[in-house]
């Protein structure tokens, strides 16, 4: 896979963006403060649920690419197997693995647990990363964080895509998410079509359909 994708960033009065970049971090920590508070309880249920299903461990953390490339780390409630990352040739099928090598996901995960499943379609797995926001190595609208191999998909443009605080949830996680992949570009081309047109009223758009999104299951597997 060989794609050009559009690397220059587009000129912005930098007073009105800076601005933009201000109320979008304060509203970033005000709804994932809210949020964690109100769903507390829904937080302790899922946890119970998970070690009720195989005792292991209720969170993940996984590394990933931050804002202009720094290492962080997100958190999530765990979904696969403990031992997920081993032995894969042992659990998978040669297309299985073909696939995790292109899109770095997997349709019908054998790895992924009962609870996991539910959590995974509804994208409840998800909630923890409230606290990356609230750390500010998140933001609540912004392109996938990706793992550093994701990022070769992405050619001369991925510093323009780093360009951005990675999100919780965003365009391509909204209108896509697991129907549009890597393959022919097309998610590529989504994520920094959002880098090159942020702004207030596209975030704000992209937070309420965030919910009807969730509650549809667009592209949830």
């Amino acid at each position: 896979m060989d794609f050009e994708f559009d690397t220059t960033v587009p000129k912005r009065n930098k007073f009105f963006f800076a601005l933009y970049l201000f109320f979008k971090r304060v509203f970033d920590i005000f709804a994932s403060v809210i949020g964690t508070v109100l769903l507390s309880p829904l937080f302790l249920a899922i946890a119970i649920a998970i070690k009720a299903d195989d005792g292991g461990r209720v969170f993940y953390k996984h590394e990933r690419v931050g804002y202009k490339g720094k290492k962080i780390f997100i958190y999530k409630f765990r979904s696969m197997r403990e031992d997920a990352n081993e032995n894969l040739e042992s659990v998978l099928t040669p297309e299985q693995l073909e696939q995790y090598r292109t899109e770095y996901k997997i349709d019908n995960d054998p790895r992924i647990t009962r609870v996991g499943s539910f959590l995974r379609r509804t994208s409840l797995d998800e909630l923890p990363q409230f606290i990356n926001i609230i750390m500010g190595s998140l933001s609540l609208i912004g392109p996938r964080p990706l793992v550093e191999k994701e990022l070769e998909m992405y050619g001369d443009a991925k510093d323009k895509l780093l360009s951005a605080k990675p999100g919780l949830t965003g365009y391509w996680q909204v209108y896509a998410r697991n129907t549009v992949g890597y393959e022919n570009g097309e998610r590529q081309k989504m994520e920094l079509y959002y880098v090159d047109h942020r702004s207030l009223l596209f975030d704000t758009k992209l937070f309420f359909k965030t919910f009807v999104s969730v509650i549809k299951k667009t592209g949830a597997k």
